[in-house]
């Protein structure tokens, strides 16, 4: 029977709807992709990625108006057609509060509140976006007790984003939503696992694991996780080189977990394309090379020029991750 309370509740707000329960934090094919990095909201890059279909992956900083203290979303934008992934630009908001210090948003590091971050991110409807993180280069800290404080604070971002995202929800169930309207307008992110060597990453993913296993079964076990911090290092090194860390992470993720490498080496391509628990890399490398070769060249890095190296550099990764004769998949134990 139900109470007095609820027959009011549902006279004013209509029947409570159910919250949602084992939700998918990210679709992935059975191929993986690569990801080229768009950091403009609109414009020719934008506009170059959609027209060629290329997967994209967007910066949170470049959409940030810091005059305004708010996120900017174009109201036309090629990228509305295109398969887009979020990234919270932990490493962008690093450099940036070294620079500036104390910000008004989440940890006093990113100039945006949860509240602002999440509804950008949600209002992308992107294929995924990752939790805020809190990147690990040695550029960005002064130390491992640096690093362990970050590994901590990327933990708590994902429980602060969840709660915000559970309230949200469950307003939405009260006011009578389905529980497919409510996914579809809350959707549940891509946690980030952080750090510089192998310990690092290890301490990340049982924090990150044990913040995500308090909330299930409102969520599934993570499909896709993010592997942060990976550009800038020596791919072989036995302690913080990417292969080491994929390694040691493999026999540790959940089951069916699989990860995004975040901003990948295309040297890298060939090795990691045969672990079949990585789904998706991204990397801005292109645009990095585009402004080094006009530079030597004492050329202006023109649109033309950065548009002809994005396609140059998508089509070599491309042709990298393509399956070749010869190729000797690892198997998963």
């Amino acid at each position: 029977m139900k109470s007095e309370f609820e027959k009011l509740m549902e006279r004013h707000l209509g029947p409570r709807g159910v919250l949602p329960e084992n939700q998918i934090n990210a679709h992935l094919g059975d191929e993986p992709i690569m990801r080229v990095g768009v950091p403009q909201r609109s414009g020719a890059l934008a506009l170059n990625a959609t027209l060629k279909q290329y997967p994209v992956m967007v910066s949170a900083n470049a959409y940030w108006d810091p005059k305004k203290q708010c996120f900017n979303i174009p109201e036309h934008t090629p990228l509305i057609d295109a398969n887009v992934a979020v990234d919270s630009a932990g490493f962008v908001a690093m450099m940036l509060f070294k620079s500036k210090g104390l910000q008004s948003g989440m940890c006093g590091v990113f100039p945006w509140s949860y509240e602002q971050y999440l509804t950008f991110a949600n209002l992308m409807r992107p294929a995924w976006y990752s939790a805020p993180d809190m990147c690990c280069e040695p550029q960005a800290v002064s130390g491992q007790d640096e690093i362990d404080w970050r590994i901590d604070a990327t933990g708590t971002l994902l429980e602060g984003c969840m709660r915000v995202l559970y309230e949200w929800q469950d307003q939405l169930a009260k006011g009578g939503c389905n529980t497919q309207t409510i996914t579809d307008l809350v959707r549940i992110p891509v946690p980030i696992v952080q750090g510089w060597s192998i310990s690092d990453y290890l301490a990340s993913l049982e924090l990150t694991l044990q913040v995500w296993e308090r909330w299930q079964p409102w969520v599934a076990p993570p499909a896709l996780m993010g592997l942060g911090s990976v550009c800038r290092r020596d791919l072989h090194h036995p302690e913080h080189g990417l292969f080491a860390i994929l390694e040691q992470l493999e026999g540790r993720l959940p089951k069916g977990t699989k990860l995004h490498l975040f901003g990948v080496k295309g040297a890298a391509l060939d090795r990691v394309r045969m672990y079949d628990f990585v789904a998706s890399f991204d990397s801005m490398g292109w645009d990095y090379g585009a402004r080094r070769q006009a530079l030597r060249s004492g050329m202006s890095n023109t649109m033309g020029h950065r548009i002809g190296k994005m396609n140059e550099w998508m089509s070599k990764a491309t042709e990298r991750m393509r399956p070749k004769a010869g190729d000797q998949f690892r198997l998963s134990f």
